[in-house]
């Protein structure tokens, strides 16, 4: 029970969060926490788990639950999606959070300090980043020439500084790859495709990359569990032929410890005349994230069963190409035998190298290192004219062998450019963007756009790490393609050395963009691979630029970022947003919006009419799918006068602004609005379909669709509506009526006027029509016609009867103020009822009034706060409670007017690599010099 009260109240935190963030905390007043669903249904199968703070958990996840501003991710307590058993046998989860703190070590140090994002302390020391270095070594042991280590330490050591940039809380992410070829013992014939897997893991989702080769287009993909039953099925769109790229989403707990534990096969099959089917296990392999270039090997032989896929790098110093082979079907014998194998490089079926070794069945793979390619050798790799074969020797040889290439994926290669980012960083407010194509012949496609700039562009370079302190190191210069009109550079780059390849995948590339202002540099952005989300976004088109530039009032600031959206047939609305240049303080975090304008124009807040939250994140990246999005949002997409807006705790008023144009037919009667409406009614009809939504709400024995609202039976003054699996039920308010004779229907809650016995001179009152100059109001999304008032409705809370809007006609905006109560003459006032917002004087007046659990929504002065279970009074601060937490002195909270305001202390900007924080202390602060003296030592 009391885990049970503790959750209750985290959701009622979260919720009072996303309340003050909304901006209408200044206003009004979040109720209680909403109704919950008696009975959570169980979804569709696959998504069995647990609904925490607006996410959803596989069954065994774990997390660390976020509060969001100014609270934070509760580093010290861990949440877990536990299975339970409903009285039917069926499976469902059970959120069990527990405090974690008491877990720690001691540390057995004098000083240990607390690092950002960890629960316990640890000792002050450098280990911890050279164990993050020689991890990162280990991952190339394969690769490691005899007396070369101290190179590879060297010049992957230089390198670090890349892979570890920037890592987002809680993404920690884990490759896999898989190489299937033809199924041998069933009763179909083997088939002579190869196809090789890339998969990437982060959090409970497994996105997955797949070319093949010498087969049909498949049509369907199967995971197999441990046991060899399907754990999940994908179909495979129309149109992806070259790559077939997909995402395998909420994989529950269970599978991914199979997955870890190198337990899961994939297969894919075809749906051609001749079925054709290949498998192969899914393994960890260290050289994924080294490979920078690949080929799938296959065989001329028909029906052969074999494959083979090669995994290969260049060292950084040297013109030595590393490369592991994994081999399938190539060795026959099942006993351990030694089989002598021949590798060659090829070139124009010409044999330009060639290396004899052992394999045996149960060891099949073969690693070794091609060292001090020429000239040709290079420029022959980098188009794509090498080939590798490997052949075992004897009477019965068999062979593969395919062509080399750069390593193909379904990321995307973008770039987000800012100011904050530059060789010298500054505060401008522009924006670069850029996307690249890497062909198989080495040719690069790219598209940039430049925004938001002040100074006119001189050069725009594909660049070097520099090798100087803000020196530029120019790789590609294309500024002969650069447009000033369109601020754009379309073109290609079609003389990629093997080097450039190399580098290109592995991130170690930047794009600069200098102007007159800043000669060596005003926006500069990290080359990096964007992970395939399976969202319905075109990437390979230039997405919407983020500027400072474009806010009202233009901020200076160091970031920018870009995005792409789009609209499905369905009306759904998928976005990605990538953010470059924030500052690095504690606990950053951005929120998203899409916005809606009046009218075509400058982008200026106060014509500003729709607005919906998208999301709000931590670290460089976003992405989602907004399912319940309004029709006049969808025609501003349309129109084109919609934009994205991302604001930070520096400038919650907006950091970075885009408009967005998306093309779609959701407000025509034909289009999408017509199939959404269908697809209510669907919802409404067929039950079964309803119950495998996982955002269906289960209430009073009757399964409701998300955003549907309905009368519950034991009252009919409440409505009540369906939000993501939780029910909101608020009473009804009736509307004042100006007739002398009312009447009240046995099935309404609300009286109306009785004509039949109204006085024929009373005239009532003409019906206010919705105008279309008056407002719009985000709570209840409909239009209000000028001069109107009426008490808002604010989702998930419902109605605030303390308050009360007006539509102003000359401006359209809507302004919203508190119910002012009347002066009560008695000394014990009480409310009638607890939804009603003033007090009144009872008819006697005995005994106080008690207490109501409405009263922090509740308008007489002065008006008293309300926090978890503790009441404060005007002008009161503290320091919040959370429950398996503790008290959170970081945190300071007041009571203004009823409204519970809370605020994280503002931490200084540190510039320093090495950040620690104790235990005692709020804000980080840097290392002191000897452990930087250390550090520079160690890394010297």
């Amino acid at each position: 029970m009391l885990v049970h009260r503790a959750l209750r109240f985290l959701l009622c935190v979260l919720s009072c969060a996303w309340w003050l963030r909304s901006g209408a905390a200044s206003q009004l007043k979040a109720p209680a926490l909403p109704i919950q669903s008696e009975r959570e249904p169980l979804p569709s199968k696959g998504l069995s788990g647990c609904s925490f703070g607006g996410r959803f958990y596989s069954l065994e996840d774990t997390w660390h639950p976020d509060l969001g501003e100014p609270f934070g991710i509760m580093h010290c307590v861990q949440c877990h999606c536990e299975p339970q058993k409903g009285r039917r046998g069926k499976v469902f989860g059970k959120v069990n959070c527990k405090n974690i703190k008491q877990d720690c070590p001691n540390p057995d140090c004098d000083d240990p300090i607390l690092l950002p994002g960890h629960c316990c302390k640890t000792c002050p020391t450098v280990s911890d980043d050279k164990k993050q270095v020689d991890s990162l070594l280990d991952n190339f042991e394969y690769f490691h020439e005899k007396g070369k280590e101290d190179d590879l330490h060297k010049s992957y050591n230089d390198r670090s500084y890349l892979s570890f940039e920037d890592p987002s809380p809680g993404e920690s992410r884990t490759d896999f790859v898989a190489l299937l070829t033809g199924v041998t013992g069933s009763w179909l014939p083997s088939s002579s495709g190869v196809a090789r897997v890339r998969f990437t893991l982060t959090r409970n989702s497994l996105a997955f990359s797949i070319s093949y080769q010498r087969m049909a287009r498949p049509s369907k993909i199967v995971f197999l569990d441990s046991d060899g039953t399907n754990a999940f099925e994908y179909k495979v769109p129309r149109g992806q032929l070259d790559m077939i790229c997909g995402v395998w989403k909420n994989v529950g707990k269970p599978l991914l410890r199979q997955l870890q534990a190198e337990q899961m096969r994939i297969s894919l099959s075809t749906s051609a005349s001749r079925r054709e089917e290949v498998e192969g296990r899914i393994i960890k392999h260290r050289a994924l994230f080294a490979e920078t270039f690949s080929s799938v090997l296959t065989s001329e032989e028909e029906n052969s069963g074999m494959g083979g896929i090669a995994m290969l790098t260049l060292s950084d110093s040297e013109n030595n190409l590393h490369f592991i082979l994994i081999l399938q079907g190539l060795v026959k014998h099942k006993e351990p035998i030694l089989v002598p194998i021949r590798v060659q490089l090829l070139y124009h079926h010409h044999i330009l190298r060639e290396i004899r070794a052992n394999i045996t069945s149960h060891d099949p793979d073969f690693a070794e290192v091609l060292t001090d390619l020429n000239s040709r050798e290079l420029f022959w790799l980098s188009r794509g004219q090498l080939e590798i074969a490997v052949a075992t020797e004897g009477q019965d040889r068999r062979q593969i062998s395919g062509f080399i290439a750069g390593r193909k994926s379904c990321d995307t290669i973008q770039s987000v450019m800012s100011s904050g980012d530059a060789l010298t960083p500054g505060k401008t407010g522009g924006v670069g963007s850029a996307v690249f194509h890497l062909h198989d012949n080495g040719t690069l496609n790219y598209q940039v756009q430049v925004a938001g700039l002040t100074s006119d562009v001189n050069s725009v370079a594909i660049e070097l790490k520099p090798r100087r302190r803000n020196k530029r190191s120019i790789l590609y210069d294309l500024t002969t393609e650069y447009n000033k009109a369109t601020g754009q550079a379309v073109g290609s780059w079609s003389r990629l050395e093997a080097r450039h390849i190399h580098m290109l995948l592995q991130n170690e590339l930047f794009i600069n963009v200098a102007t007159a202002h800043s000669p060596e540099g005003e926006l500069r952005g990290q080359i990096k691979a964007l992970p395939y989300s399976g969202l319905e976004v075109a990437r390979h088109e230039l997405p919407t630029p983020l500027a400072g530039h474009f806010v009202s009032p233009p901020v200076r600031t160091s970031a920018s970022g870009h995005a792409w959206v789009s609209v499905d047939k369905q009306c759904h609305l998928h976005y990605e947003i990538v953010v470059a240049g924030l500052s690095k303080t504690d606990d950053l975090t951005v929120n998203a919006h899409l916005h809606g304008l009046a009218e075509i124009g400058e982008l200026d807040d106060t014509s500003t009419t729709h607005k919906r939250l998208l999301t709000g994140f931590y670290g460089s990246q976003a992405q989602g799918v907004l399912k319940d999005i309004g029709v006049e949002l969808l025609q501003h997409l349309d129109q084109g006068t919609a934009f994205i807006q991302v604001s930070t705790k520096v400038n919650p008023h907006g950091e970075i602004r885009g408009r967005v144009h998306v093309s779609n037919s959701c407000r025509f009667g034909a289009g999408g609005e017509v199939e959404e409406a269908e697809f209510d009614d669907l919802l409404v009809k067929d039950p079964e379909e309803l119950k495998k939504d996982p955002h269906t709400c289960f209430f009073e024995n009757q399964h409701h669709a998300h955003g549907s609202q309905w009368t519950p039976n034991y009252d009919k003054c409440f409505s009540c509506s369906c939000q993501k699996r939780t029910v909101i039920c608020d009473p009804v308010i009736c509307p004042v009526l100006t007739c002398s004779r009312t009447t009240q229907p046995e099935d309404k809650c609300c009286p109306i006027c009785d004509e039949r016995r109204e006085p024929k001179d009373m005239k009532a009152p003409e019906r206010v029509d919705e105008h279309p100059d008056g407002c719009y109001f985000e709570g209840d999304q409909k239009m209000h016609a000028p001069g109107t008032t009426w008490h808002p409705f604010v989702p998930p809370f419902g109605y605030i009867k303390c308050a009360v809007c007006t539509c102003k006609g000359s401006t359209g905006e809507v302004h919203c103020e508190k119910v002012t109560c009347p002066v009560l003459t008695c000394s014990h006032p009480v409310r009638r009822s607890p939804s009603d917002c003033c007090k009144e004087c009872p008819e006697d007046d005995r005994g106080p009034a008690r207490l109501e659990h409405s009263d922090m929504m509740q308008a007489d002065g002065p008006r008293h706060c309300k926090f978890g279970k503790d009441y404060y009074q005007n002008s009161d601060s503290w320091h919040p409670w959370v429950p398996m937490v503790g008290e959170m002195k970081c945190i300071n909270c007041w009571c203004d007017h009823g409204v519970t305001k809370c605020q994280r202390k503002q931490c200084p900007v540190l510039t320093c690599s090495n950040i620690v924080r104790s235990g005692t202390s709020c804000c980080s602060t840097c290392a002191d010099s000897k452990d930087e003296d250390k550090k520079r030592t160690w890394r010297h």
